[in-house]
């Protein structure tokens, strides 16, 4: 089993930064998915980036391009989120999840084996 545990969120007004990170208690999976999602009130669960740990590539929510970074450190089993020129639809509680079970092809459906308890992330305006 693995336990994913996020930190890094909070509030910050728009046009501010966050680092969101998740520590992994264990290596997961090589050559599956890291990603990062968020689900703010009313609204469905959305993937907004993931890492595919084979060959590094990632991939971004449109509505993130340009701004949000997901990045990993292998040793310390971390994987991170840098969030940059935040707006107020950004606000919505953070995600971490590993290990891909099917649907590979599509990263950001929630077919993960493992997630985390989540992290807030707030912008005003």
């Amino acid at each position: 089993q693995v336990k994913l545990v996020e930190s890094g969120g909070g509030s910050v007004q728009a046009g501010g930064s966050l680092r969101l990170a998740c520590v992994a208690s264990k290596y997961t999976s090589a050559n599956n998915f890291i990603a990062w999602f968020r689900q703010a009130p009313g609204k469905a669960r959305e993937g907004v980036a993931a890492l595919y740990t084979g060959g590094g590539s990632t991939y971004y929510a449109d509505s993130v391009k340009g701004r949000f970074t997901i990045s990993q450190d292998n040793t310390d089993k971390t994987v991170y989120l840098q969030m940059n020129s935040l707006r107020p639809e950004d606000t919505a509680m953070y995600y971490c999840a590993a290990n891909k079970l099917k649907n590979y092809a599509r990263p950001f459906t929630s077919e993960y084996q493992y997630w985390g308890q989540g992290t807030q992330v707030s912008v005003s305006s």
